[in-house]
């Protein structure tokens, strides 16, 4: 995010020089990717905001109350004063659970036109092009407290009456930028009682534009749940400033302020505006959460000792509430980091408060003992036992078209994780079966270990069949009716500790896997078949070593004999051929020029003729 110098001057009046603030931010907040110098004498840094703290650091408001307290500055509190209000008859309904908390305000007699010089420098300065007073307001505030806004054309909507609701299937809206959208009714919208007014939380739409005849408005100030919002502009394909911010778990407790701000803004550009009250919907309230931790994990966590005054020192600094009971701190958790849910999370804090420079750098000491996982072995023990059975192993796709789980931004067929293994299973069958021929074994046996998908969560089973019937069960399930009771004994611990082979016996991996694997090529094969007339006396290896020996480096398999017959003296050997590249795609010609020079080999023994 792009973060003005003077902005934050506005917040922390003894702020650092730019150059100073970089090594602030470097050591106590983000990495900051670039610094420029404009001809405005402010100076832009682009700081790069992870996602633990996008929901208080993408907003000037933010950055300049974690640099104050950082540094142990003053952070001024700007603060709105309230104005006249008139009775309002804007009615706003939620009819979904996926938004947290909708104000509403209506403001009348308003003038679109230009905006102020400062607020175009501001905007300017962070790379954005003003538009006009009220959308340049609506983004001011954005960027300095981190609330999206959203203003519509009062006149434009029908009966004063704003409705948040799950969209039906095959409803459209055209956006601002005269996109159209088809919505499903996993998308959330803003509407009026005809028409949908807005997305939520991503792009507002035609319908209620603000132009140039506007007069009256009401201004959004809204919050949104982030999945919602993220999974909606992924399947409309729209990424905007204000999804950023809402996916990535915006404080409900923030609109208040951003209402303020705004009206104070357009009041001041428009002298004449009449204002009515505020209606405020919050369904779903943040909840007050506090931490519990103690210096001895913050110092073991660090690496450093961290003394109690330290500590209380910088939670003063931050402004944290907070009771120290003996050893242990009890603080209050500011709704504006929910970042903060752990202990681990306060080492990180006061870790960060110090600096991450004066932290030393040393690796941790970490003891190795020897431990098995209950879940690896069975899964090992399942493997061998169906190897041992004949079955050979597949790995199939967990994406498919049906399901009980939803991938996000999927192909249109993988758009759902599996629930079962034997759908999978049955369709490599299948596929194998077509290739049979060409296989050394008489029948395709397949099994696979692995995990399915299920609203209730995740199981891992086991599948093995073949064309006439699959089976599939938890894998607990076969470990407990198929294997021995000897093999049981390597699913504690402790058993497993005795009865898994010693080093000198070779690892558990040895045991099991005792071939080497090659990989197999990506490109197709090739098979033809041969057959030769030979006298009666002569045996197949006999022809077998001929085709062999002349068939050079691309057959992948053995000349496999598949027919035979005797007439008038005389024998037919039939001889299938696969050919095949780990390089390259293989053509008819390469392989008809080996086929060639077998045919001449073969046609040198007396009496031996290709049929």
């Amino acid at each position: 995010m792009k973060i003005s110098y003077n902005w934050l001057k506005s917040y922390v009046k003894d702020l650092p020089s730019p150059e100073k603030l970089v090594e602030v931010f470097t050591f106590h907040i983000c990495e900051v990717e670039e610094t420029e110098k404009l001809p405005n004498s402010d100076y832009v840094l682009d700081i790069k905001v992870l996602p633990d703290r996008a929901h208080d650091l993408l907003s000037h408001r933010g950055v300049a109350r974690d640099i104050a307290g950082i540094l142990d500055l003053k952070f001024n509190e700007i603060k709105f004063e309230a104005s006249m209000e008139d009775p309002t008859k804007l009615e706003i309904k939620i009819e979904t659970d996926k938004c947290r908390r909708y104000m509403g305000r209506i403001v009348r007699n308003v003038t679109v036109g230009l905006s102020p010089a400062w607020m175009k420098d501001y905007l300017e300065t962070l790379g954005q092009r003003s538009i006009n007073n009220l959308v340049d307001a609506t983004n001011i505030v954005m960027f300095d407290t981190g609330n999206p806004i959203h203003i519509f054309d009062l006149d434009k909507l029908a009966n004063k009456k704003i409705i948040v609701r799950d969209a039906e299937d095959g409803e459209l809206m055209t956006t601002l930028d005269s996109k159209e959208i088809k919505f499903t009714t996993s998308n959330m919208v803003i509407a009026d009682e005809k028409d949908i007014l807005a997305i939520a939380g991503v792009k507002g739409g035609k319908k209620a534009e603000v132009d140039e005849n506007t007069k009256n408005i009401v201004i959004e100030v809204a919050n949104f749940d982030p999945t919602s919002v993220r999974k909606t502009a992924k399947a409309v394909n729209i990424y905007t400033d204000a999804v950023k911010r809402f996916e990535n778990d915006l404080s409900p407790e923030i609109a208040e302020s951003a209402m303020e701000e705004t009206v104070a803004l357009i009041l001041e550009m428009c002298k004449d505006a009449k204002l009515e009250e505020v209606v405020d919907v919050y369904s779903i309230k943040q909840k007050k959460n506090t931490i519990k931790f103690g210096l001895e994990k913050i110092s073991k966590i660090l690496g450093l000792d961290v003394s109690t005054f330290q500590a209380e020192k910088i939670l003063k600094q931050f402004g944290y509430s907070y009771k120290l009971n003996g050893d242990e701190f009890e603080m209050e958790v500011p709704f504006n980091r929910p970042d903060l849910a752990i202990p681990e999370d306060m080492a990180e804090e006061i870790g960060r408060a110090i600096g991450y420079d004066k932290i030393e750098a040393k690796l941790p000491e970490i003891i190795l003992e020897a431990k098995a996982d209950d879940t690896f072995s069975k899964i090992m023990f399942t493997h061998k036992k169906l190897l041992e059975n004949g079955y050979s192993e597949i790995m199939n796709y967990a994406f498919c078209n049906k399901g009980e789980v939803e991938v996000l931004a999927s192909a249109s067929d993988k758009k759902f994780l599996r629930t079962n293994l034997t759908d999978g299973l049955k369709e490599s069958i299948k596929l194998n079966n077509l290739n049979l021929p060409l296989l050394d074994v008489k029948e395709i046996k397949v099994f696979e270990i692995g995990t399915v998908f299920k609203k209730s969560g995740e199981e891992i089973h086991v599948a093995y069949g073949d064309k006439k019937n699959v089976t599939e069960m938890l894998l607990d399930q076969f470990v407990t009716e198929k294997l021995s009771p000897q093999e049981h004994g390597y699913f504690s611990t402790e058993k497993f500790l005795v009865l898994a082979p010693s080093r000198s016996q070779g690892s558990l991996e040895e045991t099991f896997h005792t071939q080497t694997f090659k990989p197999w090529s990506i490109f197709p094969f090739i098979s033809r078949d041969v057959a030769v007339w030979v006298p009666s006396e002569i045996e197949s290896n006999q022809v077998y070593k001929v085709i062999k020996e002349n068939a050079g480096k691309l057959l992948i398999k053995e000349p496999r004999l598949f027919d035979e017959f005797k007439k008038d003296g005389k024998t037919s050997y039939a001889f299938r051929l696969v050919f095949q590249s780990h390089e390259r795609t293989l053509t008819d010609d390469e392989i008809n020029k080996i086929m060639e020079n077998i045919t001449v080999k073969i046609n040198k023994n007396p009496n031996w003729q290709i049929r």
